[in-house]
């Protein structure tokens, strides 16, 4: 089953409804059984009514929401909450808090079980970050909203890049060159409304609005190089972006 990480794009606004429809279809279930996890967002109760809304009430899953910022549940809850989704969404936010938070709770362990066991999974802005080996993040805006920069925030690593989000919505270009500069390694930057499928041993681009992309980005002979990923119906074998 797939990873679809979605670079951004307005979820209450339709602008990912295309590829919030294709992550429904991919679980198989008349009936899936979602399981939204808004940590990034502190879990912010508006966040989880838009997933509702859209998720349940257009897209027509059950809608189950893992809350753990505040009293989160004990393990055998969040264990049998993951067991039970046939797909699983995580919402932007705070990545560096995402990943802290998961990893003291169990939860990191408990999604890659949920990822070798076949689960369809998903997620927008840090919630698309969460899967790569590592992620460009805004985290530190959350803490220090008038003096902050992006950083390099350790992901699941799922898929072997440092991922990108909002690549053309946030102007985060220079950075993550420089980012990918200074670490090396090969990085996938999303833009808002676009989506990098990755599923066995092939790839593809998702796009809901024209224009809309992806791009490999590496380290070459000291210089940064960024190539365009076309977006193909087709997958596409992933060892070409490694």
């Amino acid at each position: 089953m797939p990873i679809v990480a979605i670079g951004g794009g307005q979820l209450r606004q339709g602008e990912t409804l295309p590829i919030d429809r294709y992550l429904v279809e991919r679980t198989g279930a008349q009936w899936p059984n979602l399981l939204f996890i808004p940590t990034a967002s502190s879990d912010a109760e508006e966040y989880v009514q838009t997933v509702s809304d859209i998720y349940g009430g257009q897209l027509g899953c059950t809608v189950n929401v893992l809350r753990l910022t505040q009293n989160p549940p004990p393990f055998e809850t969040i264990e049998h909450l993951v067991r039970a989704a046939d797909l699983i969404y995580v919402g932007g936010g705070n990545t560096l808090k995402m990943m802290r938070l998961w990893r003291r709770l169990g939860v990191a362990q408990l999604l890659l079980d949920a990822h070798r066991e076949g689960k369809v999974l998903a997620g927008l802005s840090a919630g698309a970050l969460c899967w790569f080996q590592w992620g460009h993040s805004d985290s530190m805006s959350f803490y220090h909203p008038d003096d902050w920069d992006y950083i390099r925030v350790k992901g699941l690593g799922i898929l072997p890049f440092t991922g990108c989000p909002h690549y053309d919505g946030e102007g985060r270009d220079q950075s993550f060159q420089t980012m990918i500069a200074r670490n090396g390694g090969i990085g996938i930057a999303i833009d808002d409304c676009a989506a990098f499928e990755v599923e066995g041993d092939g790839y593809r681009i998702l796009s809901t609005r024209e224009g809309a992309g992806a791009y490999r980005v590496e380290r070459m002979r000291g210089k940064v190089v960024q190539t365009s990923i076309p977006a193909q119906p087709a997958f596409q074998p992933l060892r070409v972006l490694l």
